[in-house]
């Protein structure tokens, strides 16, 4: 039975992601910022699934968190084969461009940058001590954003941090190809999660207005899916890939 690592999974895309290959015949390491007890609706919707999983808290921001918690994970799971690299975090103020803090810039790339590149390697010294299965010895998925490409003026740390993670996908995916791990990303559009709820009005104006073809919220199922569907084993030639799971809205239109 395989072992994947999900940051921040006690909510949302996450919590979707850790349910969904937990179901799937994985066990899963959850890591969120706070202690299991802090997410009662979390935990029942994992029990009820029947999904055999521990709860890491720690701050993917922190060293010592991200060493802590591949070790402990590799130690209770034996290995670990999957990592999934989602937790982030939004601007705490939405700023323009000419306004941003550079508090706020240190802020969001810690986490969604700077803590994506460092789990993955503490991740990959992991992966490459263990055997290969099915054609590879690991899998390593980030959750990035379409905001990788598009512009947002008003959150535009946001936007250089997950721009950010589609370069680490090609280095990553470049440097461990030869190592049998594989490394790919996922580019979520407009999903309903916690983090889209204060602009909820906005996006569904969006939808009604036709500006994504699949004229609908993505929900964090969607997103899982497509995870589901990189650990599999039907992808060992292919490394360094992204999809876009946003409706269509990466379609250029006239």
């Amino acid at each position: 039975m395989k072992t994947a690592l999900v940051t921040g999974a006690s909510r949302g895309i996450g919590l979707a992601i850790a349910r969904e290959l937990g179901i799937n015949g994985y066990h899963v390491a959850v890591m969120a910022t706070r202690d299991e007890s802090f997410y009662p609706e979390s935990t029942k919707i994992l029990l009820e699934a029947g999904i055999s999983y521990a709860w890491y808290a720690g701050d993917i921001g922190k060293s010592e968190d991200r060493i802590r918690i591949v070790r402990e994970a590799a130690e209770k799971f034996g290995e670990i084969h999957v990592l999934v690299n989602n937790a982030g975090v939004a601007p705490k103020v939405r700023a323009d461009l000419l306004e941003m803090t550079e508090e706020s810039f240190d802020y969001v790339m810690g986490s969604n940058t700077k803590g994506n590149m460092f789990m993955t390697q503490a991740a990959a010294r992991q992966m490459m001590k263990q055997p290969v299965y099915g054609g590879k010895r690991g899998t390593i998925i980030n959750i990035s954003s379409c905001s990788s490409q598009v512009s947002s003026v008003n959150r535009g740390e946001y936007c250089v941090s997950k721009a950010g993670i589609s370069m680490l996908t090609k280095l990553f995916a470049d440097r461990l190809a030869p190592e049998g791990i594989f490394v790919y990303e996922i580019r979520p559009g407009v999903i309903r999660t916690d983090m889209t709820s204060q602009v909820e009005e906005k996006y569904t104006e969006l939808i009604r207005q036709g500006m994504f073809p699949i004229a609908r919220w993505g929900v964090p199922e969607d997103v899982a899916k497509a995870v589901r569907a990189f650990c599999s084993d039907d992808f060992c030639y292919t490394t360094g890939n992204y999809i876009d799971v946003d409706g269509g809205f990466h379609i250029q239109r006239l």
